[in-house]
């Protein structure tokens, strides 16, 4: 899903849950802490593991320990964004962006 570069994170997440396979436990980053986006994860039945913002007043349930596992999702799209087109977004097209993302993703996993 690709959306504007001014929209906050937590605007576009309702709609990826949605279509969310079966899992236990959700790993997201701060951009996703609300409090609908958890009830609608624990309404999925998994367990949301996001780490709560700064400005949050009541600290919600969070695990480093789990949270860990994120790192290799973190160093994929760190890697992808090596290429200077996918980090900066020369495409205007989605189809065109999506198309070097995955030209950039078979050049860096693949040789």
């Amino acid at each position: 899903m690709l959306t504007g570069g001014q929209i906050a994170d937590c605007t576009a997440g309702a709609a990826l849950i949605e279509k969310l396979p079966p899992c236990e436990i959700l790993h997201a980053d701060k951009g996703y802490d609300s409090n609908a986006i958890r009830e609608q994860v624990q309404a999925h039945g998994a367990m949301p593991n996001i780490p709560p913002k700064i400005n949050r007043k009541w600290k919600t349930c969070f695990s480093p320990f789990l949270y860990r596992n994120r790192n290799a999702i973190e160093r994929m799209f760190c890697r992808l964004k090596d290429f200077r087109r996918i980090a900066t977004r020369y495409d205007r097209s989605a189809t065109n962006f999506l198309a070097a993302v995955c030209i950039a993703a078979t050049v860096s996993y693949w040789l």
